[in-house]
Parts: C-alpha cells; structure tokens; sequence
C-alpha cells in the first residue's frame, strides 16, 4: 500500500512500481494546477520576458526579481529605447526611467540625458496591487489545456501544455513545466493575433537581495523641486 502510494503521489508514471501497476497519468488541467499552485508557494523568483508585434509598442523585454508580495526590483527595456527602473520595499516604491535616446543637436542640448535619479513614492491600498508598483505574478488555470511532447528549458526536462481560452479567440499558451523536482512553470509563450510574449521563471525560492537606492540618488515624489 505505501509503494503503491508513492507512485500516485509522484504525478508521473513510475514503471518501477513494485506491484507492477502503472497509476494513471495526470491529465493536462492537473498537471497545469499543480504547476500553479507550486508557483504561488514561492517565496522568490526571477522573471524575464519579451514582448513584441503590439501596434502601440513595438518591442519590449523585461526583468523582475520578486517575493512576489511587496518586494521586488524590476528593469524594462524598449527596442526603440528608454527604460524603466523599478524598486519596491513594503510601502515605498522607487522608479526611474530613461527616454529614447535624443539624436543630433537634440542630444547636446541642456537637460538631455536626464532620468539619473530615482523618485521615492509611497505605495497606498489603490496602488498596491496595480500598475508598475505591483511585485505579484498570476499563476491561475484557465481555457482548455492539451498535454504536448517532452521539451527542455535551459537544460531542465520539462512538459508542454498548451491552453485556448474561447475569451481569447486564435491565440496559443504554451507552458513548459519541469518534470524533474519540484513542478514548476519554467516558460510560457502566448502567440496571438496582435503580439506575442515569453515568459521564463528561474531562481526558484533564492534568497532574495532587494535593496533601496543610495540616499544621494533619491528625490522625494513630495518635495518642492530644485
């Protein structure tokens, strides 16, 4: 009984169950809520992404370490340039960003290249959990997930789920989930009608190292300018 409890609890196939028999695989759906609910007992992660082919913005990736409550630190990046820095400690917040790069005499001119500090602001209850200020990562199942084949992330074997949600008509997401350890969500790729995004997840459960900018680069949002 024990033997035969270990081998459904794995979630895979086991063909080296000792009473010969092979528990059934976990369907699609399960395997996708599992991964789920792995992500969201996370203390930390790293996510990347790049985002392309939307009509108002051309090109964008990013970087994000997060306890994916209310400490992070993230960086976007334009293809056209000009970035955006983000860091974020309980109920503060700090954010900086860099324009386009200015060509011509417009690059020499006075001010140009402006952005070097960062701006201190509160987080209030409105702003927590939306916009730039937000730490939080959604891991929810949702459509109809199919299993694909075995694939790789990075070197770690995974399996491919792929999910249609009849709300999002001729789109595709991709899941690649790790069938080695622990069952986490390593990538996903969403192709729609008007862009397309990937997403990795690395540096599971990482001690986390987000720390406020040096004072003398801080500008409070509240004081008077100059």
């Amino acid at each position: 009984m024990t033997t035969a409890l270990v081998c459904v609890a794995t979630g895979f196939a086991l063909a080296g169950c000792s009473d010969g028999a092979t528990p059934p695989e976990p369907s699609a759906a399960e395997l996708l809520d599992r991964a789920n609910e792995t992500m969201k007992a996370l203390t930390s992660v790293t996510v990347d992404w790049t985002y392309t082919g939307a009509i108002a913005v051309a090109g964008q990736s990013g970087h994000m370490t997060t306890d994916l409550k209310d400490t992070c630190a993230a960086r976007l990046a334009w293809t056209g340039g000009g970035t955006f820095e983000q860091i974020r400690i309980g109920d503060t917040a700090y954010a900086r960003s860099e324009p386009a790069p200015l060509k011509g005499a417009a690059a020499k001119a006075p001010g140009a290249g402006a952005g070097k500090h960062w701006t201190k602001v509160p987080v209030d209850k409105e702003t927590a959990e939306l916009g730039p200020t937000s730490c939080a990562q959604e891991f929810a199942s949702f459509g109809t997930a199919t299993r694909g084949g075995p694939t790789e992330v990075g070197g770690t074997p995974a399996i491919s789920l792929v999910v249609t949600d009849k709300a999002d008509k001729g789109s595709t997401y991709t899941f690649h989930i790790a069938t080695e350890g622990e069952p986490y969500i390593l990538k996903v790729a969403y192709e729609g009608p008007e862009h397309r995004t990937t997403t990795t997840y690395s540096a599971f459960d990482r001690p986390l190292d987000v720390r406020p900018p040096a004072a003398a680069d801080v500008r409070d949002a509240n004081a008077a300018d100059g």
